[in-house]
């Protein structure tokens, strides 16, 4: 049993893709950052389809190169192959979107990091462990790489493995356009239609444009063109035709491209082109690996390319499994498909990182975002605050030990310079955004009337916002804070922040076993889809089943649910949590007054020492730790 899938060899660069759609790149004013180069793109289309992928490429040693590893990781790509070069920098390509058919872009690719890949950064064992190893044409442009292509393919095919060439023609890339002709599709060429003939017959599988089998081919008639590489190659061509497709020959090329094996299209509106085609070779892999036939292995792989060419960016535009899977059986309900709710909730859900979730089934974090508790004790001053937080971050770091499943819970009013320093340490970081205490519901001022602020969050903050509601609330109320609970989830998904919603009905009017359930229901009725929720503990497990079932009812994609504190004594939270942890959605706590409470009265009149209070707090925090992973064990055991 081989333990990849899939490898891919060659490009890897940051894509900046311009946000200001329509207009030129040279006029745009802002960018998003994402991964990109067409084997890179391929290798994370076809993990997100459930396919075990990696990627061979090199990076440059530098925040740049960083972000590409850090990345594919977060997408389930294997890096072994992934090789640091301490020379070359990372590729780098500026990308725009003018109209459906103008795409500006600019490679900045002069002796980059990946063109430096070479024979001796292909390991033998590395690609034995794949099912089937795909290349991009890019890599044969250049003696080095080539020869590392070649010695890949050689040992692919000695250990049985499927080979695959996604032409993917880039003609400034091979010299014979300038670096303004970035967008630039074909320009003829002999020597390059060489250099690609002299390499086709290593193939299984040849996928390209009709523009990059003409460079293929030798000539601008398409069936022509596939004759000519069929007389050099027995590997089924997949033709890729645009708006009409794509279509497959595995033998004689007929004398009409509508003659070959053809998979269902999909007439969706088109927004971006670019990437549009690694989504569909991903799309693609997953039929052929998976053994479908042509016609629903291209039927999957047009869907993905759907998908593709109707979002922002590449890699980030591609489907999950189940995303596709959904889109299949639901069909099309309206052509810019970016703009489908529904579908937009399932991909934004099913593809978030995944070094989260699935890999840390407990969170127990550190809530010291308390604002208005610090500013009512004796001897507090703002400067004092936020050296408190400091010691509160050091408290989380001692206790967690660079182990996974630890967070905290961190302004950005008083414990900025701690919320900036907690960045890429592994902690878990939620932010709050609301007025301490407000009810109606009030944002913080630095979010601006738009919300505009959050586009200065850090990625890996998670929008926390606290209501205080209840099912009982009248109208005018209700209608106020769900308006700005909207405003705000929309504003989260925009700047690609997850979002946790903690509501506290207790504090409002009475409660029973169906109260949470009831404002979950109300907050998903209006659209909002929290990644995470922070509710009260519940004294019942009639209560806790409810408001459960409330949430798989209506996403069952939710990261889950950390339980709050209220202060309470730590007794009282050791009960709560012996009944939530008995439910595998209820992740773990975010406690914090019954951790810092005592120790922030102490400190501020400076009864207590910096090293005493970290040591107080990691104390108090551990043993809640203890606590909740005892009561977890327990609930483990007993359905065992």
């Amino acid at each position: 049993m081989k333990s990849l899938d899939v490898i891919t060899i060659g490009r890897s660069s940051v894509d900046l893709y311009g946000l200001q759609v329509g207009g030129r790149l040279e006029d745009m004013g802002s960018f998003n950052k994402y991964i990109g180069g067409s084997p890179t793109n391929i290798a994370c289309g076809a993990a997100r389809l459930g396919l075990k992928s990696g990627l061979i490429t090199k990076v440059g040693d530098e925040h740049m190169g960083r972000f590409i590893r850090e990345q594919l990781q977060r997408e389930g790509v294997d890096v072994g192959g992934v090789v640091t070069d301490p020379e070359r920098l990372t590729a780098l390509v500026l990308l725009g979107i003018r109209d459906e058919d103008t795409f500006p872009l600019i490679f900045y690719r002069e002796n980059c990091a990946d063109m430096g890949l070479s024979e001796d950064d292909i390991d033998k064992e590395y690609i034995a462990s794949a099912r089937a190893v795909v290349v991009t044409g890019t890599h044969l442009s250049n003696t080095r790489t080539e020869a590392a292509v070649l010695k890949a393919l050689g040992i692919a095919r000695a250990h049985g493995a499927q080979t695959a060439l996604d032409i993917d023609y880039r003609p400034n890339l091979w010299g014979v356009a300038g670096h303004g002709d970035g967008e630039s599709r074909y320009v003829a060429s002999r020597q390059v239609t060489d250099k690609l003939q002299s390499t086709l017959h290593f193939f299984d599988l040849i996928v390209g444009t009709e523009e990059e089998f003409h460079i293929a081919g030798g000539t601008s008639d398409t069936v022509a063109a596939l004759r000519a590489v069929r007389a050099v190659s027995a590997a089924t061509l997949v033709c890729k035709r645009g708006a009409k497709g794509a279509v497959a020959f595995e033998g004689v090329i007929p004398d009409n491209l509508d003659e070959g094996v053809s998979g269902e299209g999909f007439p969706i509106e088109v927004f971006n082109v670019l990437g549009a085609g690694d989504g569909f070779f991903s799309g693609l892999l997953k039929g052929w690996l998976d053994g479908k036939d042509w016609a629903i292995a291209l039927k999957h792989a047009n869907a993905c390319g759907a998908f593709a060419v109707s979002r922002h960016g590449c890699t980030p535009a591609y489907p999950s499994l189940e995303e596709l899977e959904f889109f299949l059986k639901r069909g099309i309900q309206r052509p810019d498909l970016r703009n489908d709710a529904e579908l937009e909730q399932i991909h934004w859900s099913t593809n978030r990182h995944r070094n989260h979730a699935e890999d840390w089934p407990d969170y127990r974090v550190f809530a010291f975002d308390h604002r208005m508790q610090l500013e009512q004790l004796a001897g507090y001053t703002l400067e004092k605050g936020g050296a408190f937080k400091k010691l509160c971050l050091q408290t989380a770091l001692q206790v967690q030990e660079g182990r996974p499943g630890y967070g905290i819970l961190c302004d950005n009013r008083i414990g900025r310079k701690a919320l900036h320093a907690a960045s890429g340490s592994g902690l878990w970081i939620g932010r709050p955004c609301e007025w301490p205490g407000s009810r109606p519901l009030t944002l913080e001022p630095e979010l601006g009337s738009d919300y505009g602020g959050l586009g200065e969050w850090a990625r890996e903050n998670v929008v926390k916002v606290l209501c205080f509601c209840h099912p009982d609330d009248d109208a005018e109320t209700r209608a106020d804070q769900e308006a700005t609970v909207k405003r705000l989830f929309d504003a989260s998904r925009r700047n690609g922040l997850e979002f946790l919603l903690e509501i506290i009905p207790s504090k409002v009017g009475p409660i029973d076993d169906q109260t949470a359930a009831a404002l979950i229901q109300q907050f998903y009725d209006i659209g909002i889809f929290p990644d995470w929720w922070k509710l009260e503990p519940m004294k019942t497990q009639a209560a806790w089943a409810n408001t459960i079932s409330a949430i798989e009812k209506n996403d069952r994609h939710t990261r889950g649910i950390v339980v709050l504190g209220l202060d309470a004594p730590e007794a009282e939270l050791a009960a709560s949590f012996e009944v939530a942890a008995a439910f595998p959605l209820v992740k773990g706590f975010a406690v914090g007054r019954t951790i810092f409470g005592d120790v922030a009265r102490l400190w501020m009149t400076g009864e207590l020492e910096d090293e005493a209070a970290i040591t107080e707090m990691a104390e108090r925090y551990r043993r809640l730790c203890l606590i909740w992973d005892q009561a977890r064990t327990f609930v483990r055991e007993k359905a065992a």
